[in-house]
């Protein structure tokens, strides 16, 4: 059986990068299998030098201290960035890491530890610092593993590690070429390209079994335009478990000219109006106020431990009947999607309102145990370093029974806000804000001039009960968001209809 040390995994991957001529991947530790994702868990054992023996072994240590449940969590993660600003590239560099995880759980307890060198010795260890969460002997051993079967829902035809960094160079210099061309109030440029390969490898005490192989990709476009002393900047980006292939020359140009739009966009814009008003948010990217002023508040977690304002809302009306929001992990090729989980639970789609009544929160292996429920395939962890938590995957809004136009025609004053950038939200009450970068005024039933700037400020539950119409235009966003929790950050989508909701404070001039 093989045995891989950290130092043997940064002395084996080194050597690959000087035989390669420098590349931009960090892969000569992996087995090549013909520029394919592994196919079997067979593939995982010789990834992560282990078999089925040895991880028996580490899961038995992790319950002789008399702990409920046990998992070890093995993941190999390589990554590659290229940046160019203003015509050159100024910045490249690989992310790599490896490592195994152990976690052991007693009730609502706990226990974890990591190693980065992958010898059977470090693996037992980890598992036994992790035991000690439980506190006394047990007799208990790991039932039998079935690997399990799993879902499909990021096939791609290409390794990441495939492609040259000539081909990633080119594509750089094809949206940058674009950008500038289309318009010369462009004065400077700004480009990304980041792709990823994880590979994770999940044995459980209750007999799961799983490999699971993730690819990422992202590309950022930043621009700023200036005329007449006047300067703006804006950009867009597109993100999703995807290969090469997935950038056409069409997609790349719509890249580029969704990034110069929306800076251009923004000379003919005003600061926004301030007061209490209807706000209409725009389908897609909107879905970012649904994921952190709703979503995060349906973590089980914090509906456990009584911190989130919908602890006590189980099967309760929180919105009209045309409000429908699923967590959603099955989603073709989306940032957010999973075959599996971080527990080795497979991907699904969860109704968390359905027909305006909370029907569910959104669980991991703990809080599923603590409510009597299954787990929603939704414990989620950035690395091997980190224990999983109840994380979202795709958070979204389901179409509802009106069309744009008409919540448009319907609002005789308000912000139609169609860019959002960031926001905060308190879990416990659920107050949020959030910048808006752009949208428009809505006057008499018409969007009419360009805003800018916007800050909306609000509740959670009360913009809930305030959605008076959604409309049949569901999108999902395109872009790469990435949600933090607890230290952790793992890759996230979310998306919604236009919806209106009645009345939301918005920050402006007047403000």
């Amino acid at each position: 059986m093989k045995k891989m040390t950290r130092r043997d995994f940064l002395k084996v991957s080194s050597a690959g990068l000087v035989l390669a001529g420098m590349p931009f991947t960090m892969s000569a530790c992996l087995k090549r299998m013909d520029g394919v994702a592994p196919s079997d868990i067979h593939d995982y054992f010789s990834l992560f030098g282990v078999d089925e023996e040895l991880i028996r072994q580490t899961l038995t240590v992790a319950l002789s201290e008399g702990g409920d449940y046990a998992d070890i969590f093995f993941e190999f993660n390589t990554g590659n960035s290229i940046v160019m600003e203003d015509n050159q590239v100024n910045r490249a560099y690989i992310r790599s890491s490896i490592g195994m995880g152990a976690r052991v759980v007693k009730g609502d307890k706990t226990g974890y530890s990591f190693t980065e060198e992958l010898t059977p010795e470090n693996m037992k260890k980890v598992a036994r610092t992790a035991a000690k969460i439980a506190g006394k002997a047990g007799t208990q051993h790991p039932a039998d593993f079935k690997e399990a079967a799993l879902p499909s829902y990021y096939d791609v035809g290409k390794r990441w590690e495939d492609v040259s960094v000539k081909k990633r160079i080119q594509m750089l210099e094809f949206v940058n070429n674009e950008m500038l061309k289309r318009d010369n109030r462009i004065t400077s440029t700004q480009l990304s390209f980041n792709d990823d390969e994880r590979f994770i490898l999940i044995a459980t005490s209750d007999g799961v079994l799983a490999g699971d192989y993730q690819p990422m990709t992202r590309f950022n476009a930043y621009c700023v335009a200036e005329t007449n002393g006047r300067r703006e900047n804006n950009g867009f980006n597109l993100s999703a478990r995807q290969d090469v292939n997935w950038f056409t020359r069409d997609k790349l140009i719509y890249l580029a000219r969704e990034a110069v739009n929306r800076t251009i966009s923004l000379f003919d814009a005003v600061p926004a109006p301030a007061g209490e008003m209807p706000v209409v948010l725009a389908a897609g990217s909107a879905g970012i106020l649904l994921h952190e002023a709703i979503g995060h508040g349906m973590e089980a977690d914090f509906n456990r431990k009584g911190i989130s304002i919908f602890s006590d809302k189980i099967n309760k009306k929180v919105a009209e009947p045309f409000v429908n929001i699923v967590d959603d992990g099955t989603n073709q090729n989306i940032r957010g999607s999973i075959n599996i989980d971080d527990e080795g639970i497979t991907g699904q789609k969860t109704f968390l309102v359905e027909n305006g009544i909370l029907k569910s929160y959104i669980h991991d292996r703990i809080s599923a145990a603590h409510y009597g429920l299954k787990p929603t395939g939704n414990g989620r962890r950035e690395s091997f370093k980190h224990p999983p938590q109840p994380r979202m995957r795709n958070t979204y809004m389901l179409n509802g029974p009106h069309t744009f136009e008409e919540i448009i025609r319907s609002t005789s004053h308000g912000i139609y806000a169609d860019q959002f950038l960031n926001g905060q939200v308190y879990i416990g009450a659920g107050d949020f804000t959030f910048y808006v970068k752009s949208g428009y005024l809505i006057e008499n039933g018409k969007l009419t001039q360009p805003v800018k700037d916007i800050n909306i400020i609000g509740n959670g539950p009360e913009v809930l009960k305030k959605i008076t119409m959604v409309a049949n235009d569901m999108k999902l966003a395109e872009g790469g968001w990435t949600c933090g929790k607890g230290g952790q950050s793992v890759p996230v989508s979310q998306g919604m209809p236009t919806c209106k909701v009645s009345s939301i404070t918005v920050g402006g001039k007047n403000a």
